[in-house]
């Protein structure tokens, strides 16, 4: 059973780990895939053919979620291309870690931006295509750290902890329309970005965790398949940790 056959998803940041996971499960599920990338023209590319060859339309387009006008720019090139859009997945997120004490502003500020800004340039931009459908789900990236916090992370942890009050706050807002808001938290994932890790270092992670495993991009994007589903008609304002346990 195809779960989202014939949806229209916006995912921020797709072209390489969690957010390309969740663009390549949404596809097997019937959904139609517009898409951002930054820099990764090639990946982008790349995955905008392999999508396309499973028999649903997909499109990425080179675009700023963190800058206001660029994310309203884009959502309005995909509505004339796509006809509608369903489900927004705020994805794309960076990170520029240190010590608070050796922390630069302009690296708090980048982080916040791209992390938290977009959700809600993003959120601006689709919300009146959502009242006038009185339905859509939106599901934004938060983080284990937002919940718990990290060393080295104040940034990022105030980014992804910022992430679920702004999906809590939108879930009472706009709960009567019938538009429902959710974070996904995931704990140790293993992307690209995590294989730079050394072995030691991965698996002490992996020890912590009381499923010793890293997650898989794929473990997260069946969790956004659930929210983005008519299987979650009734769950809103909900943070969901995929983490292996390391939240209890």
């Amino acid at each position: 059973m195809k779960l989202l056959e014939g949806k229209v998803a916006i995912i921020t940041g797709a072209s390489r780990g969690i957010g390309k996971g969740i663009a390549e499960v949404f596809a097997k599920h019937g959904a139609n895939v517009a898409f951002t990338y930054s820099s990764s023209v090639e990946s982008a590319m790349a995955l905008e053919n392999e999508l396309n060859e499973m028999g649903i339309k997909a499109k990425g387009y080179q675009s700023n979620a963190a800058d206001f006008k660029e994310a309203q720019i884009f959502v309005d090139a995909v509505l004339a291309e796509f006809g509608t859009v369903d489900i927004l997945i705020n994805n794309v997120g960076i990170t520029k870690d240190n010590l608070l004490m050796r922390m630069s502003e302009e690296d708090f500020d980048k982080v916040i931006d791209v992390n938290l800004k977009s959700v809600f340039n993003m959120t601006k931009a689709i919300q009146r295509t959502f009242l006038k459908k009185r339905a859509g789900s939106i599901i934004n990236m938060s983080s284990v750290v937002g919940i718990q916090g990290n060393a080295g992370q104040t940034n990022y942890a105030a980014s992804k902890a910022g992430i679920i009050g702004f999906t809590k706050s939108v879930a009472l807002e706009l709960g009567s329309r019938n538009i429902r808001c959710n974070a996904i938290a995931p704990g140790f994932i293993e992307t690209e970005m995590t294989a730079k890790l050394s072995d030691e270092v991965i698996q002490g992670w992996r020890e912590r965790i009381p499923l010793k495993r890293g997650g898989t991009t794929e473990d997260v994007a069946n969790a956004c398949l659930f929210l983005a589903s008519d299987m979650s008609s009734y769950i809103t304002g909900q943070v969901l940790n995929v983490c292996g346990g390391t939240l209890t």
